[in-house]
């Protein structure tokens, strides 16, 4: 007589069958993805698009504790019993272990890229709270000096929160380097030379940067380009905007996007 074959017991699915090990690893599989794409981006020196450097440090330390005790948990026998639904439990693990598999792919493939001006257009430029007292101090010296040039957009972003007087500025030549992020009011005639502050993480940049008025700059130049502008400060002919200066440029230069996009 024939022996009866072995039937697991209902609700147990196959212990090496798909939807077992997503529904056991899940949660661990999300682990491992986060943590080897935030070791790969320091390592990669990319992490600076996502968060300050001074959380460099802190966040490599928490990634590789965190890789441990992923790798750990593999180690890990849990039993793991399924309901009656453990069909479509099975299903809807299944599909997570494959979306974190695109997520892992996209993370690696993918190049990571900075904030754009369609970031900015969603944010308030030069609001305030982005600029502290410190930055207009030291914009102040290096004014003191004459190197008009030296300034940062930062710091000429902040002397002009302090003054709009076209008299002050008459004899000071700006030399800035950021992206082309159209202005939300007169998109025609200006633009700004922009970067983002992050002082935490790209979740909380905010744009700052100088308005440029050149009608008809989208000829030339398209939104999210890196330029270095070089004018005088005087006051802004455009009457849709709400800053009382703009640069008159006398050179626009295509750059390179530099290495550090973003301002602290």
């Amino acid at each position: 007589m024939p022996k009866s074959p072995i039937v697991p017991p209902r609700g147990r699915p196959g212990r090496f069958t798909l939807g077992y090990f997503a529904a056991r690893w899940q949660g661990v599989m999300l682990s491992l993805v986060a943590v080897v794409a935030t070791i790969w981006l320091g390592l990669s020196g990319q992490l600076g698009l996502y968060i300050h450097p001074r959380y460099f440090v802190f966040t490599l330390v928490m990634a590789v504790i965190g890789l441990a005790l992923v790798l750990a948990g593999f180690g890990l026998r849990e039993k793991f019993e399924v309901e009656k639904t453990g069909r479509a439990r099975s299903a809807l693990t299944v599909v997570g272990v494959v979306l974190l598999g695109v997520i892992g792919v996209a993370t690696i493939v993918v190049p990571p890229t900075t904030l754009t001006s369609a970031t900015a257009s969603q944010r308030e430029m030069n609001s305030g709270g982005t600029l502290i007292e410190g930055d207009a101090d030291e914009a102040a010296a290096l004014i003191g000096t004459g190197d008009f040039e030296s300034l940062s957009v930062k710091e000429w972003v902040s002397l002009l929160k302090q003054s709009s007087d076209p008299h002050f500025y008459a004899d000071k030549t700006a030399q800035i380097t950021g992206f082309v992020s159209p202005d939300a009011n007169d998109p025609e005639n200006v633009f700004y030379v922009a970067r983002f502050v992050v002082t935490c993480c790209a979740v909380d940049a905010t744009p700052i940067g100088v308005p440029v008025y050149l009608p008809g700059w989208q000829s030339n130049y398209e939104p999210d380009q890196w330029v270095q502008v070089t004018g005088l400060l005087s006051v802004n002919p455009s009457a849709r905007v709400t800053e009382p200066l703009a640069i008159d440029p006398v050179e626009i230069l295509r750059v390179d996007q530099p290495d550090d996009p973003y301002v602290y």
